[in-house]
């Protein structure tokens, strides 16, 4: 029998209409685009201002942007995966939501959350669940409203993070297309390095944590940098060593857009070339787990099929990992 490989099919995403520019964050806290930029290659990212609305909102939006570009059937899906670091509300799982508002109404849902890699985790639960062949259609869904636990007068985090979505459909492939292997690692030591204090179990929000402004991010950003370009780059070095891959292989690095550094940094470790990098951190900033959905969305008409793609990420926790992808489809 044909090996069952796991491949992205279908792409949509969601950005959402208002921006924030360095211009706009000079007004806020100290700092100034030049510095913005040196330092992280970001010049503007997406705010969601509708009232009410999450990260759900976002996921829904870039959900139907998949069903309407593929014209799938939502009943067909099996799985809605939403990863995410801020979920509409605890408890109450998002992505049930979110599948029942798309009309995946045959579909079970879960949330998925390992900060920053919470997407490429993701991949790789849809990929094992195609893989297992007992289910034909799974849709896995990124979206973040950071700027919902973001301090906008504090200038080392609120320069960073946007809001946006984008999500991926993941079907069965037996051309050797998709999912080729994976490196996944996770090491608690960052447990203290970037978090939000309040709000979970250890330190229910109170009138104190709220005027202590402990349910915003707090990122000790050197050590973070420090943990992120060595680990992203060890991987990406790793899955390449794995597979027998030469830098010549591959086609495509798609890295988590955490940082413009980081990410060359990762690419130069790996020995590509800039004009293999794929890269829009400068228009959304950091999205947390949009950014590898919203790279393939932004990139879908260069990608071609056969092509070699390596994914890398690192977040909170500290969470971390690579992964190596053939890309399944020509857009046209």
């Amino acid at each position: 029998m044909t090996k069952i490989h796991a491949a992205i099919t279908a792409i949509g995403c969601y950005l959402p209409e208002d921006k924030l520019t360095n211009t706009d964050l000079e007004k806020l806290v100290d700092t100034n685009d030049e510095w913005i930029t040196a330092r992280t290659g970001i010049k503007e990212r997406r705010i969601l201002k509708e009232p009410g609305q999450g990260s759900s909102y976002m996921a829904i939006k870039a959900g139907e942007n998949l069903i309407e570009k593929s014209n799938i059937d939502p009943k067909d899906i099996d799985l809605v995966i939403f990863a995410s670091a801020t979920p509409d509300m605890p408890v109450a799982t998002s992505g049930v939501y979110v599948a029942t508002k798309l009309g995946a109404t045959n579909a079970f849902a879960f949330d998925l959350q390992a900060a920053c890699s919470s997407f490429l985790y993701g991949m790789s639960v849809a990929s094992s669940y195609i893989e297992s062949g007992r289910y034909k259609k799974v849709l896995l869904i990124g979206a973040d409203k950071m700027s919902s636990i973001i301090d906008y007068t504090d200038r080392a985090t609120c320069i960073i993070f946007g809001d946006a979505a984008g999500a991926v459909l993941f079907e069965p492939n037996h051309e050797g297309l998709g999912v080729q292997d994976e490196f996944l690692r996770s090491d608690g030591i960052g447990r203290e390095f970037l978090k939000i204090e309040a709000g979970g179990s250890i330190l229910p929000a109170s009138a104190e944590t709220v005027a202590n402004k402990q349910h915003y991010v707090f990122q000790d950003g050197k050590t973070v940098f420090k943990y992120a370009v060595s680990n992203m780059a060890d991987v990406g070095e790793k899955i390449m060593q794995r597979n027998n891959l030469s830098h010549d292989d591959i086609t495509w690095l798609a890295a988590h857009q955490a940082n413009k550094r980081i990410i060359d940094a990762t690419a130069h470790r790996m020995g590509l070339d800039d004009s293999k990098v794929l890269m829009n951190i400068q228009r959304y900033g950091n999205t947390t787990s949009a950014t590898l959905p919203l790279l393939l969305c932004d990139f879908e008409d260069q990608l071609k099929k056969g092509d070699n793609i390596i994914f890398a990420t690192f977040g909170g926790g500290f969470t971390w990992g690579a992964m190596y992808l053939k890309w399944a489809y020509n857009k046209n």
